[in-house]
């Protein structure tokens, strides 16, 4: 092994929300780059979380991360519990003293996405609606409230909020309803804030969103798998510009070994950005740019997903 290869050696790593999509894919490519990276969620062998998938474990992702040559320790945790989360951290600094990255990907609201887009607030059930903002952003506030005491200990931490769409798209685009919409908006203005507050530690705080993700779910919602995922563009052509959840996680982990990743303080990042700038590919081989590719469609209903792969 070398430091070219294994540039997150002996850096100690949290994904928040790791069972499966984004973050799963993310703690692999952090262990692949040599890093110690402990891996959170609801979902274990022995017990199913509110999603309901029984296919996808905090174990599994723990043992994928070991395998591509890091270390994954899977630690059950629910975010919305501060008890939980504070017993994690403390573990963590009792077996490493420090904390390197935190990625807050905690989420897991699909299911209550069903029937409210376009609704109006009033026409949202009202419970389901506020279970949103405590999956995406509570959990999240509680995680950074208890866990960057640990990472400031040691210069140069770093903290990604993963989401849902950019500042530039967010900004101008109601997402769908509003619900979603605060829990897809909260963690940009998150790492515009946590920026702020890290920089006198020399921390940085960045939000990534991934493009148009196949993870396992919305796999599942098309009836195809990783390897059949084209047949999906049959039902729907814009998919053709969609992207594996390698891609995102290629992308923070190479920005968690960038020396000059302060650049980005405060910044809001996404997959195709992530890649150009680090000259990285998805798993295929290909260089996606799916808000790209939104954004040219709403001007020009022409636009090829050919142009944007």
């Amino acid at each position: 092994m070398t430091t070219e290869t294994t540039p997150l050696h002996g850096r100690i790593c949290l994904v928040a929300g790791a069972t499966r999509g984004a973050g799963r894919a993310i703690a692999v490519q952090l262990g692949t780059a040599g890093a110690t990276v402990y891996v959170t969620g609801r979902t274990t062998r022995e017990k199913l979380s509110e999603v309901g998938r029984a296919t996808e474990t905090i174990e599994e992702t723990a043992e994928l991360v070991t395998a591509a040559g890091g270390r994954g320790i899977a630690v059950p945790t629910d975010h919305l519990d501060p008890e939980q989360v504070r017993a994690l951290v403390d573990r963590i600094d009792r077996e490493h003293g420090r904390l390197d990255v935190l990625v807050n990907d905690v989420w897991g609201g699909e299911h209550l996405l069903v029937d409210t887009f376009g609704k109006n607030t009033w026409d949202v059930d009202l419970a389901g609606g506020l279970r949103m903002l405590e999956l995406g952003v509570r959990t999240h506030l509680v995680t950074s409230h208890t866990a960057l005491p640990l990472l400031i200990r040691h210069p140069g931490g770093l903290v990604v909020e993963v989401t849902d769409g950019t500042a530039a798209y967010n900004d101008t685009h109601y997402r769908e309803n509003l619900f979603y919409d605060l829990a897809k908006n909260a963690p940009i203005r998150m790492a515009f804030g946590l920026a702020k507050e890290l920089a006198d530690s020399g921390g940085t705080a960045v939000c990534v969103s991934p493009g148009w993700l196949r993870s396992e779910q919305m796999l599942a919602h098309f009836g195809v798998t990783e390897d059949t995922w084209r047949d999906a563009t049959e039902q729907l052509p814009d998919f053709g510009v969609s992207e594996s959840p390698v891609y995102v996680a290629r992308g923070v982990a190479a920005l968690a070994a960038d020396p000059d990743r302060a650049r980005w303080n405060g910044r809001s990042l996404d997959s195709g950005m992530l890649a150009r700038t680090y000259g990285l590919t998805d798993a295929d081989g290909s260089r996606p740019d799916s808000w790209g590719f939104i954004l040219a469609k709403e001007t020009d209903p022409a636009t090829r997903v050919e142009d944007y792969r």
